[in-house]
């Protein structure tokens, strides 16, 4: 979305417009989706969790402020926000193998179609809340380390040093994974 375009769009929300809302969110929605999908393993709570994100979208909209941040590093913020609520609320047990088998059900078959791809996602879950937010902003959503940082309300050195320990963790536990019988 060019800049031109964003900025009048925000202002046509501002001003109540369904039309522009639908714009952003068809063209942020996606990214949004994949984002969470990847920091909480439940399909249903993700959905819930995207939701969220456009609507505290809509009623903060008039707090947006484009010479800060762009759009979309203000909406990834807002849903990496209600993924650390929904990840402290609900505590990661041994119900983290079905919150998986969740994932492969209904449209988010494609999500996890290979046992490579449910791997990573174990072991992404394993990571701590800041690391796994680091890894799918960089890797996954492929924010630049300002963007992330910005979005996690890090220096971009303190997401550097999580994306290096995440990255170490990611591979012990994969290398241990493949490793066992």
């Amino acid at each position: 979305m060019v800049e031109d375009d964003e900025s009048r769009l925000i202002e046509e929300i501002r001003a109540g417009s369904d039309t522009a809302f639908r714009e952003v969110l068809d063209h942020h929605g996606p990214s949004i989706s994949n984002y969470v999908r990847r920091m909480i393993n439940r399909h249903v709570d993700a959905e819930d969790i995207v939701q969220d994100t456009f609507l505290r979208f809509w009623s903060t909209r008039d707090r947006y402020d484009a010479s800060r941040s762009k759009l979309t590093t203000w909406l990834h913020r807002i849903a990496h926000n209600l993924c650390i609520d929904s990840i402290r609320r609900r505590h990661f047990d041994d119900a983290a193998e079905n919150d998986l088998e969740d994932t492969r059900r209904g449209p988010a078959e494609a999500y996890a179609l290979t046992e490579q791809a449910d791997r990573v996602q174990r072991a992404l879950s394993e990571l701590s809340e800041r690391q796994r937010s680091a890894i799918v902003l960089c890797h996954y959503q492929q924010f630049s380390n300002k963007q992330a940082a910005k979005i996690l309300d890090l220096s971009v050195d303190a997401l550097e040093s999580l994306l290096r320990r995440g990255r170490e963790k990611l591979k012990q536990f994969l290398s241990e994974t493949i490793d066992e019988p």
